[in-house]
This record gives C-alpha cells, structure tokens and sequence, in this order.
C-alpha cells in the first residue's frame, strides 16, 4: 500500500525537460557568441565566450550545423542558410508591421479603409488592408488577383505596366464582368488603362463590390508597382476624392522611409 501511494504521489514533471531547456539556452548562447564575429570563430573561441566546456560546445556546435543553423569554413563557426532565413523572416516581418502601422494612420486620420497591394511576379498580391468595424474593409468575394480589372487596386497596378506585361496578365486573368459595372470587355480596359495619368488616382465606382466606391494612387518604388486604396460605401461618395487626395498628399514622404521598403 505504501509504495502504491509513493508511486502515485511521484512529481509528473517530463523527464529531460529540465536537460533540454538547458540544450536549449546554451545553444543560443552560442549562436549569439558566432553573432559577434563577422568573419566566424573557433569552437575553442565561442565555448570560452558562451561559458560552456569545450565538450559541450563541439557537441551543440555540430548539432547546429547539421541542422544548418552554422556551418564550418576554414576552421571557423559561421551563419548558416537557416539562420540566415529567420534574420530575413525577422526583417520582413518587421517591415510588413511597420507597413501596416502605416496604413493603421492613415486609416485613422482619414477615417476610411485603407489598403496596400503590389505588382510583384507577374500577379496582383494585397500585403496589408487597415479598417475598422465602423469602417470596414470591402470583402474579398472574388480573389484580388484574378479581378484585378475590377478594383481600383489592380487596375492602378496594371496601369503601371508596359504593354506587354498588361497584356500577358490579361490572358492569365481574362476581363468577366462580375458586377453589371464591371469594365465589359479587355478592348475597353486597355482603352481605360492607356487613356490614365501617371500619378491620378484611379476610381472605381461599383465594379467589384456592389454598393461601394474604391480610388488608388500609385506609389511605385524602383521598378516594382505598388498602389494604395481606399474604399467607402456608395452614399458617401462625395468623401472619396478629398479623402484620396489626403492620403495622395501625405503618402510621399513616407515612402523614402522602411515602412514602405518594397523589398518585404
């Protein structure tokens, strides 16, 4: 009876817990010793910097390479192509917050949604949409990339294309008329396409969403076509052309800075 109860009274930690979280932080010390050497160090080197035995570091050392985390070059410990991809996945996510703290602002002092898409392989990719429940975001009922013709956004992104690029996204994406506004066939969109100011918003009135009104401004960076966008419902029409006009007038200077780095 006494061993029954002292078995069913044992702690039901994990066994080995403890020993991997300890794996786990010495590796990362480690990892943050090789980061402080642009051109890599010794095993001996980055044991002493990380407070670990030399056993322990060889052996964390080649677990970490072989999961490509480091990798050895002439007798020195540096990045691997894994560590490599979470500094990227880190710097893209940052930029893509910062891109949609952006829109967060703009949302906010215009009082509207506010939407950031880009031209980028050869099809029409929405990064970031801000609103809010008092002004939401028009509903993506038919995909963005396949109804560029139809939004505001894809027809401002198309519009910064050559010929031959609009063209070839057209035979991918054929005009359909999914709304009785709907541009009504691809002669008249390039018509509508070649016949628009470089730097005019472009609008949009019922074509993709039934009750709603959409305008976008370019923001192209580089050779990379981007567009921002704004929608509303249609009784407030009257609002959509000073309201695209705002963000028009303040978005340039934000454009120079990371928030609207293209590369993300």
């Amino acid at each position: 009876m006494a061993t029954a109860l002292a078995t069913r009274s044992a702690p039901t930690t994990s066994p080995g817990s403890p020993t991997l979280i300890g794996s786990v932080q010495r590796a990362l010390r480690l990892m943050e010793a090789v980061a402080s050497h642009t051109d890599g160090a010794p095993a001996k080197q980055l044991a002493r910097e990380a407070g670990l035995p030399l056993p322990t570091a060889y052996h964390l050392l080649r677990t970490l390479a072989h999961e490509g985390y480091l990798r050895r070059e002439k007798g020195v410990f540096v990045f691997g192509e894994a560590a490599v991809r979470l500094a990227l996945g880190g710097a893209m996510q940052n930029r893509r917050t910062k891109i949609e703290e952006s829109l967060a602002h703009w949302r906010d002092s215009i009082g509207v949604p506010v939407y950031f898409a880009l031209y980028r392989e050869e099809e029409i990719e929405l990064v970031a949409v801000a609103d809010t429940p008092y002004a939401p975001a028009v509903d993506e009922w038919a995909d963005f990339r396949e109804t560029g013709h139809a939004h505001a956004l894809g027809q401002c992104l198309l519009g910064q294309l050559d010929e031959r690029a609009r063209k070839d996204h057209l035979a991918r994406h054929p005009v359909d008329r999914i709304t009785p506004y709907t541009v009504r066939d691809r002669g008249s969109l390039l018509e509508r396409l070649g016949a628009m100011g470089q730097m005019q918003p472009v609008i949009e009135r019922q074509e993709y969403a039934l009750g709603t009104v959409c305008a976008a401004i370019p923001v192209t960076v580089g050779s990379t076509a981007g567009a921002m966008a704004i929608s509303l419902p249609l009784h407030q029409e009257d609002r959509l052309i000073p309201a695209v006009e705002q963000l028009r007038s303040g978005v340039g200077s934000m454009l120079s800075s990371v928030a609207f780095s293209i590369s993300i």
